[in-house]
């Protein structure tokens, strides 16, 4: 696959991620549009207003700079960042934000097919936040954001759904790949452990603690591993966004029990 044909794969994601998103927020009444998220200090408005920020700064929109205080969620500069863009759009109502969402995507999306990146390796014109991202990881992260935060608000507003889509698999498969730097290097797990993780919806991946410390994904899942962790896909993505626990009983760990639950405590790998 060439690096064109995989960044606009990343490119159908992400739309087809938007639209969901869109979709979802249309159907929100208005009094839920304050229900708190398992984000600290972000409710379903604020959310939106963040796609719709990051969105906007992506199509080309110019940044926005605005006093936000000294919120207690709010925890370095990327996340001060977000802030202002929620801030900025504290009092648009949901109209607004869905418009702007939809109207800065379009804009985005019919670039990215007039002009599509060929370098997954070059760096974009546009990015937010002064991130120093190149094509690869900025259109492989956009269906991350978004579908995530369909989920947080999914979640609050008691609308379950959307966890067979293409974004739910790119963010499994994509947040699954950081399993090896959790069990080397966040728990420390001597050389020579195996991992196994069992997701419903993807291929098991495995991933081996090499005698330099390291984590290095291996082509063949082991049979017996150290630990094997099986679990569906929601609780997978509840831990590894760092949102709230599973369900009781959601996750099955086979081998080293005690390794295996510092595994899971460590899970979260977003910011």
């Amino acid at each position: 696959m060439t690096d064109q044909e995989r960044l606009a794969g990343y490119v159908d994601v992400w739309w087809q991620a938007i639209n969901d998103f869109t979709a979802l927020l249309e159907k929100i009444p208005p009094e839920q549009w304050s229900t708190p998220t398992d984000l600290a200090g972000w409710d379903v408005r604020a959310v939106a207003a963040h796609i719709a920020h990051l969105e906007g700064v992506l199509a080309g929109n110019p940044e926005e700079t605005v006093d936000v205080g000294e919120p207690e969620h709010v925890t370095g500069l990327m996340g001060l960042y977000t802030e202002q863009g929620v801030v900025a759009r504290s009092e648009d109502s949901p109209d607004d934000l869905i418009n702007e969402i939809r109207e800065a995507a379009t804009r985005r999306h019919t670039a990215l097919l007039a002009d599509p990146p060929t370098d997954g390796s070059a760096k974009p014109e546009q990015i937010f936040g002064g991130v120093g991202w190149d094509w690869n990881t900025l259109l492989r992260n956009r269906p991350l954001d978004v579908w995530m935060h369909e989920q947080d608000v999914r979640r609050a507003i008691g609308k379950p759904g959307g966890m067979d889509s293409p974004a739910a698999q790119h963010t499994a498969d994509y947040l699954s790949e950081s399993l090896g730097l959790v069990v080397a290097r966040r728990v420390g797990a001597p050389a020579g452990t195996t991992v196994v993780l069992d997701l419903e919806g993807s291929e098991p991946v495995a991933f081996g603690v090499n005698e330099s410390g390291r984590g290095e994904r291996l082509a063949d899942p082991p049979g017996e591993p150290t630990v094997r962790l099986s679990m569906d896909r929601e609780s997978f993505i509840l831990l590894a966004g760092g949102r709230r626990a599973p369900d009781p009983g959601a996750i099955r760990i086979d081998g080293d029990d005690h390794l295996g639950q510092k595994i899971v405590d460590t899970l979260a790998v977003t910011p």
